[in-house]
């Protein structure tokens, strides 16, 4: 028989409501005793005694056994979350840049305590990829991940696409529909996309990465002669985060726009909707569609793992507690389109095996082959010249790098 659940609840915005408006339409053994919020002022939908803006009301109160974290805050997540895993409270969480920032952290603290966290509305909102990734491929080898991430930036590329709106209407468009926050650069900077893998790749490949040394290089520079590229070449542009397994000694992970063909799943994956592609050794490629953008979608996400909290499920995070030297790398090559302005900039990211060039007045672009980590040191360089910039795998794919694979082959 399940547990009974009562639930202290942080946050109280669109995924908070969603959260509640489902629960309210079904009959599991939980309660939702206390909210805390920060906006004391603001109209709510339930009776005011159920809100409190103190905290400690609900971390220090013994009778709550589960805590559900849906606030926007970083620090004070963790340290809510921290807290409750600390005194013996299970927690769902959805703040995937807390949870990928202190990710070592908080499964040290899981195991000290023997508590849970549970999160996977953190990531591809209602599409249930980590429960999936623990169990279903815990035992497989994963070739890659990638996928549609952020609802958000797909909204605008949608949009763009299909609609031929301008960047900038595309955006306020997704804002207003809730879609995107007031200030966008987390979404289509690939920022939120980036916290999203680091969380899903730990899980598929038990490496866990600081956010910091991960690539993400988002649609802000996007143009119209960019989308009229991708269409001559029957392509689509995507933000698109990827995962991959190299050899048996490096991983390697990066979020790009990237040119998607009519061959693959993503191409299909519009507006809000998020998708995600596990290719295998065994299991060959399967892919997961769902809406990742909104209160219900998200709230469903959550919901499930208040359920699971139920009946004592926690993550095992088998594959971290079993790798043994598989490792982070950014000394990469990858085939990338580049549409810039300032021949400078070409000469700096030292491309190689150059496969197209075109150069007129008012459009020049390059595709061919870089390296990763170069990619990263000149970031600053490339948003400056408000160039834009695309994964273009159809080619070669990524590969490691020469040097690199000469230090495996020596090591062998």
């Amino acid at each position: 028989m399940s547990k009974k659940l009562n639930i202290g609840l942080f946050g109280f915005g669109v995924v908070g409501q969603g959260l509640y408006d489902i629960i309210k339409t079904k009959n599991l053994n939980l309660e939702i005793v206390k909210i805390a919020i920060k906006n004391p002022e603001k109209k709510r939908s339930l009776p005011a005694e159920i809100f409190t803006t103190d905290k400690e009301e609900i971390l220090n109160n013994p009778e709550l056994n589960t805590i559900v974290e849906l606030i926007n805050d970083t620090e004070a997540a963790f340290e809510i979350v921290s807290r409750a895993l600390s005194t013996g409270k299970n927690v769902v969480s959805a703040s995937k840049k807390m949870i990928a920032t202190y990710l070592n952290e908080l499964i040290e603290l899981q195991h000290i305590h023997g508590t849970s966290l549970l999160y996977e509305g953190a990531v591809c909102g209602s599409i249930p990829i980590i429960r999936n990734l623990e169990e279903y491929y815990d035992n497989e080898l994963l070739h890659s991940i990638s996928g549609i991430f952020n609802g958000s930036s797909n909204y605008v590329l949608s949009k763009g696409y299909l609609e031929n709106l301008d960047y900038d209407t595309a955006l306020k468009q997704a804002q207003d529909l809730g879609f995107a926050e007031t200030d966008p650069t987390s979404d289509v900077g690939g920022f939120d996309a980036k916290y999203k893998l680091i969380i899903a790749a730990s899980h598929a490949y038990g490496v866990i990465v600081k956010p910091e040394e991960v690539l993400n290089i988002g649609i802000q520079n996007l143009t119209a002669s960019d989308l009229q590229y991708a269409r001559e070449k029957k392509l689509k542009i995507k933000l698109v985060p990827v995962a991959k397994e190299l050899d048996d000694r490096h991983v390697t992970m990066f979020v790009l726009p990237k040119f998607v063909n009519e061959t693959e799943f993503l191409y299909n994956v519009e507006y809000e909707y998020n998708g995600v592609t596990v290719q295998a050794a065994f299991a060959d490629q399967q892919f997961f569609f769902g809406k990742g953008a909104g209160g219900h979608p998200t709230g469903s996400a959550v919901l499930s793992d208040i359920a699971a909290l139920r009946y004592n499920y926690q993550y095992e995070y088998k594959k971290a507690k079993g790798k043994k030297d598989l490792n982070f790398t950014n000394n990469v090559e990858l085939n990338v389109y580049l549409r810039y302005e300032d021949e400078a900039l070409v000469e700096v990211l030292n491309f190689k095996h150059i496969h197209e060039r075109y150069h007129s007045d008012s459009y020049k672009f390059v595709i061919g082959k870089i390296n990763l980590q170069n990619l990263i040191d000149n970031q600053l360089l490339i948003a400056d010249n408000k160039a834009f910039i695309a994964f273009a795998d159809q080619l070669t794919g990524v590969s490691l790098a020469p040097a690199v694979k000469l230090t495996a082959e020596v090591v062998e």
